[in-house]
């Protein structure tokens, strides 16, 4: 990244740290106009909190999310947190420079697959494999049935499982079912 960001002219790299105490530390002693984020930061408190206790400084960077997180959660808790950009790490390297001059100006930078998602965020934003899923599981559907029908590993359905238990905030299939039913993402079956 380092060399990535430096073969720019109007780009350099004044300082790289592994965790948020670390971050704490070298924007202070820096002033970095921009801190590019990832929002999984190991051990202590990760990227989200990071940004909030930097944009809490006095002179405080302008936050720029670089990461592979793309859920919901993830999305919100960065934004909340005082992030003016959201970037994920497979864009290309051009769309990379655009959006960290356009931060260090103050203008707020999205992915546009972000942008989608917060343009929807009147309720939890699943997808039709998703709701495809929470229908199958409200007919009392294993894994195993699930994965049959659909033509999906178990592995896949238990992945699905888990993003839809984040973005409807529950932790059980019961849960679920119930959740998807009360906001009218699937029917009751019957």
């Amino acid at each position: 990244m380092r060399a990535l960001l430096e073969g720019q002219d109007d780009l350099s790299v004044v300082g790289e740290a592994s965790d948020a105490h670390s971050a704490m530390q070298l924007v202070a002693a820096l002033r970095p106009d921009v801190v590019l984020m990832d929002l999984n930061l190991g051990a202590g408190p990760g990227g989200a909190e990071a940004t909030a206790r930097l944009r809490a400084l006095p002179q405080a960077p302008q936050i720029l999310v670089l990461t592979t997180y793309d859920t919901e959660a993830d999305i919100s808790s960065a934004i909340d947190a005082g992030a003016s950009g959201y970037l994920l790490k497979d864009a290309p390297p051009e769309d990379l420079f655009r959006a960290i001059r356009g931060t260090a100006r103050g203008e707020t930078i999205l992915a546009p697959a972000v942008a989608a998602r917060l343009m929807r965020r009147s309720g939890p934003l699943l997808t039709e494999r998703e709701v495809e899923i929470l229908g199958l599981l409200a007919t009392g559907g294993s894994n195993r049935e699930i994965a049959r029908s659909l033509f999906v590993s178990e592995a896949t359905v238990k992945s699905h499982l888990s993003h839809i238990y984040t973005k409807l905030e529950v932790d059980t299939r019961a849960a679920a079912v119930a959740r998807a039913i009360e906001q009218r993402v699937i029917r009751p079956p019957s």
